[in-house]
């Protein structure tokens, strides 16, 4: 049975593109702590859902999850880390910033603006740290094992209420429910295509990545039965 699902997993990638790796100076270490490490491994459902998109390119050098306006230190093309690390030797020359965005950016929203028929429902899909890094809203504090995110608005109440009991009883453990994140670009930019949630799971290892993937499938499979 295909799930009438489009997974998104924008931060799974660790690519540096040909552009910008004269001016990089991340270690490939730094690349991976920058990601949603484990994302990959975790949210490879490809095969169970309608429609699957994600990304090859680093978060550290294109932010999927930011909007395009947003020049900030941690915006769409960042200068540092989410750990405060620069990212380059020197500034981007200015006309690389809008090609990297014409190349790896728009490309995946466009992708997103355009389900495959017969998708309900949009999983904006992430790991987060398991205590907040330096660039955050509360660095240092330690953070729950799964959040589950709409911005408030980006898909029916209920069925967030739904995959949130589908997760507790998968992992056994409390869904904590727009807290620490609210949900990011992706999901407030694309929810007038289709309703959109955004899942965050920590990398803490109270899981295998294996058992985190199976346990993500079941709750897929149970909230997908109980709406639809």
């Amino acid at each position: 049975m295909t799930l009438p699902l489009l997974i998104s997993v924008p931060h799974a990638g660790r690519n540096i593109p040909e552009e910008a790796r004269p001016y990089c100076i991340l270690t490939p270490q730094q690349i991976v702590e920058d990601s949603d490490e484990g994302a990959g491994e975790i949210y490879d459902v490809r095969d169970c859902v309608a429609d699957f998109v994600t990304s090859d390119v680093a978060r550290a050098i294109v932010d999927l999850n930011r909007d395009e306006s947003d020049r900030s230190a941690d915006g769409v093309v960042k200068t540092h880390t989410c750990w405060n690390v620069p990212v380059y030797s020197e500034p981007l020359p200015e006309p690389l910033v809008p090609e990297l965005l014409a190349r790896y950016y728009r490309p995946y929203h466009a992708r997103l603006a355009k389900p495959a028929r017969g998708v309900r429902l949009g999983i904006d899909c992430h790991t987060m740290v398991a205590e907040a890094p330096p660039i955050s809203p509360d660095p240092g504090s330690p953070r729950p094992h799964i959040c589950l995110s709409d911005a408030r608005h980006t898909c029916p109440s209920q069925w967030l209420r739904q995959l949130a009991l589908c997760l507790e009883r998968a992992f056994e453990t409390d869904v904590s429910i727009n807290e620490p994140f609210e949900g990011g670009h992706i999901i407030r930019a694309h929810c007038r295509e289709i309703p959109w949630m955004q899942l965050e799971l920590s990398r803490a290892p109270f899981l295998p990545l294996a058992e985190k993937r199976r346990r993500v499938l079941d709750t897929l499979a149970c909230f997908c039965a109980a709406v639809f």
